[in-house]
C-alpha cells in the first residue's frame, strides 16, 4: 500500500457511511479492494452484531432486541462498569449474541482482559467456550487475536502474548483463583423443575453471592441474560433486592405495557421477522398459561396461593373487542396510595365497572411507583378515559390528603382543557374495618362464581391475586382492586347511587 493510499485510508475511516460509499463508487479496482477490506475491519470492530454480520456474510440473525445486547457490551468495552439484567423469551438469539459473539468481540477489543461464562450446566457453558475458541482459531487473523500455544481447552484458554482469555463453568461450580473483567451468566436454570426447587434456588443464590460476585475485578461488569422461570429465579431475586445499580431490560415476546425498551406498541411481537403473532399464539397454546407468562412474557406466575385460583381469572377473561358490546352502569377508579412517597411501594391504580346485571369488569391497571402529584394526575386521566363516576380511596392511610391530591389534579386538568367538560367524579373514602382476608374472600368468591371479567390481561395484578396467602401483607394492586370491586358489588351503591348526584351524571347508565 502506497503512502498516499495509506493517507486516504486514514481519512476514509473518519468519514460517515454515505461519503465512504461515494468514495468506493469512484475508486479504481485496487482502491476498491482496499476500501472493502477497511469496511470489513471497521464492521468487526463496531459491535458484536456487526462482527457477526461481517464474518458470516450476513447470515447471522440481526434484530432490534439483539442490538440492546450489543449496546450493553459497547458500553462495557468503553470502560463503563455495568450490571445488566436482560430477560428474553427462548429461541430469540440471546445466547448466540450474549454468550458467543459478544465475548469474542470483547476479547478482540481487550485481549488483555478475562471473560467468565456460566450456565446451568458446565457442558453448556463449555459449548460456548468451544465456539469462541474455534472462532479464534479460524478467524484470528481477521479479528486480531490468537490462542496461546498449549492453552486451548474449551473451558479455559489464554490468548497469545497477553494475560487475557476465557473460562467457563456451570452454575454451582468452583471458580477459585479465577478473576474476570466481564462475567456472563446465561440461563442459570435448566427448567421449571429446577425453578420450583427451593434447594436449587437457594444454591443458585449462594453461588451468585459467594462465587460470581467475589471473582470480579474492581471495575468488572456482569451481564445476566435469561428466560424467566419463576418469581424466585436469579432475575427475580435480583429484582427483589432492589436492582440498585442494574440496567434492567425486560423484553416480553408480546409487548404488554407502555414504556417497552424497544418502544413497541402493546400487542407487538418482539421479533416479528421470525416469530409473528400467529406463531406466538400457537406457542401460548402449546406451553400452557404458566409457561407462556414465565418463558415468553417474562412475568412468571407463582403456584396458586390460598385465596384466588388461576382458572377464576383465565376462564372469565374477555377481549377488548368483546367488551364493546357491554353497557356499564357504573365505572370507578380505585387508588391504594402507599403513602404517595417516591421511595414507597407501588401505588395501586385500578379502573373497572359493572353492568345492571352485576357483572363486573377490570378495565385498566395503571399501578406503578409514583409520587403524589403523578398518581393524582394518572388517576384523573384514567377517570376521564373510563368516564368514571367516582374515585375509591382508602382513608386509613392519608385519605383526606388523597382527596385533596385528586381535587388539585382535576383542577389542573380542567385548566389544561383535558377534562372534556366532564364533572369531577365523587370521592368515596373507604375504611378497612376488617382484616385483609375478610375483605378479600368475598371478592374471591365473586371471581369463583364467574362474575368478574378481566378485559385483556393484567399480569402484575393477576400475579398478586394468585400469590397472595392470608397472613401476608396484601400488595397495592390487589388492595385497590378489592376496594373497587367491593364498591361495585355493594347493592346499596346501585340502589342509592343516583341520590349522590344531583346533576344526574349517571342518567342513561341505569
Amino acid at each position: 500500500m502506497t503512502t498516499q493510499l495509506e493517507d486516504q485510508v486514514a481519512l476514509y475511516r473518519t468519514l460517515p457511511a454515505a461519503q465512504r460509499q461515494e468514495i468506493i463508487s469512484l475508486a479504481d479496482p485496487e482502491e476498491r479492494a482496499v476500501f472493502a477490506w477497511v469496511e470489513k475491519e471497521m464492521a468487526i470492530q463496531k459491535s458484536p452484531g456487526s462482527m457477526a454480520a461481517a464474518l458470516t456474510g450476513g447470515r447471522e440473525w440481526q434484530a432490534r432486541h439483539l442490538d440492546l445486547i450489543d449496546k450493553a457490551f459497547i458500553r462495557i468495552a468503553n470502560g463503563e462498569r455495568m450490571r445488566v439484567l436482560l430477560n428474553m423469551p427462548p429461541r430469540h438469539g440471546k445466547s448466540a449474541r450474549a454468550a458467543r459473539w459478544a465475548p469474542l468481540w470483547y476479547l478482540a477489543r481487550h485481549p488483555d482482559h478475562r471473560i467468565m461464562i456460566a450456565s446451568y450446566a458446565a457442558k453448556l457453558a463449555e459449548g460456548h467456550g468451544r465456539w469462541i475458541r474455534d472462532s479464534i482459531k479460524d478467524m484470528g487473523d481477521e479479528i486480531g487475536i490468537h490462542l496461546r500455544y498449549g492453552s486451548m481447552a474449551a473451558n479455559r484458554f489464554d490468548l497469545d502474548g497477553t494475560p487475557g482469555g476465557l473460562v467457563t463453568a456451570g452454575v454451582g461450580g468452583s471458580l477459585t483463583g479465577m478473576g474476570a473483567n466481564v462475567a456472563i451468566v446465561d440461563d442459570p436454570l435448566k427448567d421449571a423443575k429446577e425453578a420450583d426447587s427451593p434447594v436449587k434456588l437457594a444454591n443458585l443464590w449462594d453461588w451468585w453471592q459467594q462465587v460470581i460476585n467475589t471473582r470480579m475485578e474492581p471495575n468488572g461488569s456482569i451481564v445476566v441474560i435469561q428466560t424467566r422461570w419463576s418469581e424466585n429465579d436469579l432475575a427475580g431475586r435480583i429484582l427483589q433486592t432492589g436492582a440498585e445499580g442494574w440496567t434492567v431490560l425486560d423484553l416480553p415476546a408480546i409487548a404488554m405495557e407502555e414504556g417497552d425498551p424497544l418502544g413497541r406498541k402493546i400487542g407487538q411481537p418482539l421479533w416479528p421477522e421470525r416469530f409473528r403473532r400467529k406463531h406466538l399464539d400457537r406457542f401460548k397454546k402449546d406451553v400452557g398459561e404458566r409457561g407462556w407468562w414465565a418463558l415468553y412474557q417474562q412475568k412468571p406466575r407463582p403456584m396458586e396461593g390460598g385465596v384466588w385460583k388461576w382458572p377464576w381469572i383465565t376462564q372469565n377473561r374477555i377481549t377488548p373487542e368483546a367488551f364493546r358490546g357491554v353497557t356499564l352502569t357504573r365505572a370507578l377508579v380505585a387508588i391504594d396510595t402507599a403513602g404517595g412517597r417516591e421511595d414507597s411501594d407501588e401505588v395501586g391504580l385500578i379502573g373497572g365497572g359493572c353492568t345492571a346485571d352485576a357483572e363486573m369488569y377490570i378495565l385498566a391497571d395503571r399501578s406503578r411507583k409514583m409520587g403524589a402529584a403523578e398518581w393524582g394526575r394518572e388517576a384523573c386521566i384514567l377517570a376521564i378515559e373510563l368516564q368514571a363516576d367516582a374515585f375509591v380511596v382508602e382513608s386509613n392511610f392519608g385519605g383526606d390528603m388523597a382527596a385533596q391530591i385528586l381535587r388539585q389534579a382535576w383542577q389542573e386538568l380542567q385548566r389544561e382543557g383535558l377534562t372534556e367538560g366532564m364533572l369531577m367524579p365523587r370521592i368515596i373514602e373507604v375504611t378497612a374495618k376488617v382484616g385483609k382476608r375478610l375483605r378479600a374472600e368475598p371478592i374471591a368468591q365473586i371471581y369463583e362464581n364467574g362474575h368478574v371479567h378481566h378485559v385483556g390481561e393484567f399480569p402484575g395484578l393477576e400475579v398478586q391475586y394468585v400469590s397472595w396467602i392470608p397472613g401476608m401483607d396484601s400488595p397495592d394492586r390487589l388492595d385497590a382492586a378489592v376496594h373497587l370491586l367491593t364498591e361495585l358489588a355493594d347493592p346499596s351503591s346501585h340502589s342509592t347511587g343516583t341520590q349522590h348526584y344531583a346533576d344526574n351524571r349517571l342518567r342513561g347508565r341505569r
